[in-house]
């Protein structure tokens, strides 16, 4: 009974977990512990209702059903292409931030290594802590590109470097390399033999957190208490961008899509919602320590805790060693883990279009390409994944976390005749809560 937990900690341990500090910066400190517990709480009931859902069909077998076929059973074929449209958001979501977070790892390890074999010492002219535990705010350099900011003092001559710097860039190249090595691997007919690598996550997860923790004891504790002034190097306990942190939450403990899968092969069926209740519980802990323990540690003065980037790995420098090694662990994960999330997109789309997942290889490549080209070209506009993760999670999550669920649930009841006042009223707040998660993206 070990193994369900396991797998569904495993599934929803992905890269939200790296913009989880920034998003308790965004909310405040206070209101960020908060919102975590609660929106764990919220999405585990929801999902709750997800496994529930099927039992609560009369008079079919619906053993070997997906919560795509609840939907349509309940609301036709509306119900069917809906659910496939918010299937597909959420994975290509996910997609686009990983190429983001691909073309940054791949870069920091190159210049990395770069540095090292030619014995170059880099000072990236953004301000940043002294002393061996540096700590950077990188958007605090302002208008500049961030990836162009060095200055550099070598034994050698200038202009090789200057040559590597034009080739390897953040945005401008690094995205495009990736190309030759992921497409061809997304044509693979199965991509069973990178579902092997699916203990890499763990491996990348556990590291993440171990960093985090050597980080924290090394820098200390740097906390101060206001709950809505705003101060030079402190951010208020509760802020008003706090819906920026619920976006992120609701694609960090997003599993509703693929949940009544994972527990399919439970041993015990009678223990999924006990297994499923310590998986979030795992999930929810996880995020809150690694989320508590970057904001305060983050050394302010004299940085401030604005500097917590969306990716909270940048606010350490390409040269410092715990964090090149996250970045290889990461870089390798995401490229097993991105070929079936491809794999998944293509089997759900091609499936109900032409009801075969392989209709032949100028569909898959079609596919492959718009997929690819959407991933690069964020990496080379908008590589915020704070704000793909919360726009991708609030989208595909008022589907599969708030509306779906609550609806079917209030649906049931009522064809059973037992549907009661509080029932309606609490699943309603729950959608309009989804709604209101998703509208505030936009406003905020």
């Amino acid at each position: 009974s070990f193994l369900p937990r396991f797998m569904i900690w495993n599934t929803m341990m992905g890269t939200s977990i790296l913009s989880i500090p920034w998003g308790i910066k965004q909310a405040g400190f206070t209101s960020g512990i908060i919102l975590i517990l609660l929106m764990g709480i919220l999405t585990l009931y929801c999902c709750y209702r997800v496994v529930k859902s099927r039992k609560m069909i009369p008079l079919i077998d619906t053993s070997n059903w997906e919560f795509p076929d609840v939907c349509k059973y309940y609301f036709g074929s509306f119900g069917q292409w809906s659910s496939l449209l918010f299937s597909m958001v959420s994975l290509v979501g996910a997609m686009v931030v990983y190429w983001v977070l691909m073309s940054n790892f791949l870069f920091n390890t190159g210049r990395f290594i770069y540095n090292f074999v030619h014995d170059i010492n880099v000072t990236d002219i953004v301000p940043g802590t002294n002393g061996s535990n540096k700590v950077i705010c990188p958007s605090a350099a302002g208008g500049h590109p961030p990836q162009n900011r060095s200055v550099m003092f070598s034994s050698g001559n200038n202009t090789g470097f200057e040559l590597f710097e034009e080739w390897w860039n953040k945005s401008q190249t690094v995205p495009f390399y990736l190309i030759a090595v992921l497409l061809p691997l997304l044509n693979l007919k199965s991509p069973s033999f990178f579902a092997k690598f699916n203990v890499l996550g763990t491996v990348s997860v556990v590291y993440l957190v171990f960093l985090v923790t050597v980080k924290a004891a090394r820098l200390g504790i740097h906390l101060e208490y206001n709950w809505f002034t705003e101060n030079d190097f402190f951010v208020p306990e509760f802020r008003i961008l706090f819906p920026q942190l619920t976006g992120v939450l609701t694609l960090a403990f997003f599993i509703h899509n693929c949940v009544i899968t994972l527990l399919q092969n439970n041993r015990n069926q009678e223990n999924n919602v006990r297994d499923l209740s310590i998986a979030y519980f795992l999930v929810g802990l996880t995020y809150l320590y690694v989320g508590v323990i970057i904001f305060a540690s983050f050394p302010s003065p004299p940085l401030s805790k604005e500097c917590i980037e969306q990716n909270f790995l940048d606010n350490f420098p390409s040269d410092d060693i715990m964090s090149f090694v996250a970045r290889i662990f990461l870089l390798f994960q995401m490229m097993t883990v991105y070929p079936l999330l491809g794999y998944l997109a293509r089997v759900q789309l091609l499936r109900q279009f032409f009801g075969n997942a392989y209709p032949s290889i100028f569909h898959v490549l079609s596919l492959n390409v718009a997929v690819v080209g959407a991933g690069v070209a964020m990496a080379r506009f908008y590589p915020n994944i704070g704000g793909i993760i919360r726009y991708s999670g609030a989208t595909c999550g008022l589907a599969f976390v708030f509306v779906y669920p609550s609806l079917i649930y209030m649906i049931s009841l009522h064809r059973a005749g037992q549907l009661t006042w509080p029932a309606l009223i609490i699943h309603i707040f729950i959608i309009l809560l989804g709604l209101a998660n998703l509208i505030a993206q936009f406003l905020l």
